[in-house]
């Protein structure tokens, strides 16, 4: 293997002596790097597909609706209204866990998890609990 890995650098040394590499599209640009190692490899291409497309994975769509209802909770001043906002959250959360092998991971941005975790106080119900 050694002495492929040689061969490989050599040749690419030689190409770029020549100035075979000074046309590349792309050339001075990062590399977009997709890491799809969450998709099934089964569906990996029918996800690209419809990313080109321009539409996103139900999994990722959830999760952008997720990042808006916790941004849109931020803006809440209403005590009545962030509850019920919170109670809505917890649903959709539930759901998608319940759907998904893997819980919804909004720790891994403790940002969103301290900004919620800020916004919400206990509502208690002043009116007859009976």
């Amino acid at each position: 293997m050694f002495f492929i890995e040689q061969m490989a650098e050599k040749r690419i040394r030689e190409a770029m002596e020549r100035g075979d590499f000074d046309n590349i599209k792309g050339k001075g640009r990062p590399l977009v790097y997709e890491d799809d190692s969450f998709v099934p490899p089964d569906l990996r291409m029918a996800y690209k597909i419809l990313k080109n497309a321009g539409f996103l994975p139900p999994e990722l769509q959830e999760g952008k609706e997720i990042r808006t209802a916790i941004d849109l909770l931020n803006g809440l001043t209403d005590e009545e209204e962030r509850y019920r906002q919170v109670r809505k959250l917890n649903i959709m959360i539930t759901k998608i866990n319940l759907a998904r092998k893997r819980p919804v991971n909004l720790e891994v941005n403790q940002l969103y998890y301290r900004k919620v975790a800020e916004k919400v106080r206990v509502y208690k119900n002043t009116k007859g609990a009976g």
